[in-house]
């Protein structure tokens, strides 16, 4: 049987987000978000980062990073991001669609982090041909990063700090959001509104979830017309309940940081066990639950061979991402480290 460490995007669902779906699986139930169901999720995301947000249940990631951005950039406007952030890299430019046109402006940084001087070092660069060039107008941050790293709140604060004194609004794409929480141990809203963040995707989906992801917004005046927008987009859900019900399970006694706990408690010692086997280099710090290395093609090769399953990182011949998952096993990260061990010493 094959042991999967490619995408936490592939991990099942967690049996209590299935028991929610069938717990509200019952009779007949108003549509389009007129549950209770719905409307009891402000109170309970509000309650999680201690300030009222506003709650927009969504079935993508990319349709909550669009739908944001659509919100805070204009179609004569320009997002920064980094360059490789998923919005950037992987939406096949749906943000550009969503906001009729507005440029993605990415950036470099080291393990995939931008940082606060790099950000007003280009912003200072544009401002020069007047109506010629696009306004900045958003700043997105991966938090978790697409290489598995964290921002700190102070870092955040700084990007943010940069962005508001040039009229930006903020955006985090919090896909992996839980997993950052957990390993900096700090609340929140300290990542978030209290840095200076405008509005969030946040995941479930890669979270144990099945299908389910939200946009909050914690300035009301950046939610005007968005459930118009959402609806024209084709992401207003007939049947929300089935998605709020697994944003409701989620959030219920902690969950989300307890599986986001164990997948990153199972990358740190999976990286940890990797780290100093010859022909395997660590090519980021591993700060959630991602894990980065560039593996000789005998290693690899004898992994799949023994059924381990993992990314080869696209563009590259030997550069590959292992991802641990709300569900993984102590036993399962056991035994790639023992065959790792094995096919390491064999050379």
């Amino acid at each position: 049987m094959s042991i999967n460490f490619r995408s936490d995007n592939e991990a099942p669902a967690a049996p209590e987000i299935l028991d929610a779906i069938a717990a509200v699986n019952q009779g007949f139930v108003h549509s389009y978000g007129e549950d209770q169901l719905t409307a009891d999720l402000e109170q309970k995301f509000s309650e999680v980062f201690a300030t009222d947000v506003q709650v927009w249940p969504l079935a993508t990631g990319t349709a909550a990073n669009s739908l944001a951005m659509a919100q805070i950039c204009e179609p004569f406007g320009s997002i920064y991001c980094h360059a490789h952030a998923h919005m950037n890299t992987d939406e096949c430019g749906a943000p550009e669609f969503f906001t009729g046109g507005a440029k993605l402006v990415g950036l470099d940084g080291d393990h995939g982090k931008l940082r606060a001087e790099d950000l007003a070092s280009a912003l200072d660069e544009t401002g020069y041909l007047d109506d010629h060039e696009v306004l900045p107008s958003a700043l997105s941050l991966s938090q978790a990063t697409e290489f598995g790293t964290v921002y700190t709140p102070d870092e955040v604060k700084s990007l943010c700090e940069v962005a508001r004194a040039r009229n930006l609004k903020v955006h985090m794409d919090g896909a992996r959001f839980a997993n950052a929480v957990q390993s900096l141990g700090v609340a929140p809203a300290d990542l978030t509104w209290k840095a200076g963040v405008n509005l969030m995707s946040f995941g479930a989906t890669k979270n144990g979830a099945m299908m389910a992801e939200a946009l909050l917004v914690f300035d009301p005046a950046l939610a005007l017309q968005l459930g118009r927008k959402r609806k024209r987009a084709g992401h207003l859900l007939s049947k929300m309940r089935f998605v709020s019900a697994q944003l409701d399970a989620c959030l219920a006694d902690d969950r989300w940081l307890k599986w986001a706990a164990n997948a990153n408690q199972q990358a740190a010692k999976l990286s940890a066990g990797l780290t100093g086997l010859p022909g395997i280099e660590l090519l980021h710090p591993v700060q959630a639950n991602e894990i980065f290395v560039r593996m000789d093609e005998k290693i690899s090769g004898g992994l799949y061979e023994a059924d381990f399953q993992f990314h080869l990182w696209p563009g590259t011949r030997d550069i590959y991402r292992l991802v641990c998952a709300w569900c993984t096993k102590d036993e399962e990260v056991d035994a790639l480290l023992s065959r790792a061990s094995q096919l390491a010493s064999a050379g």
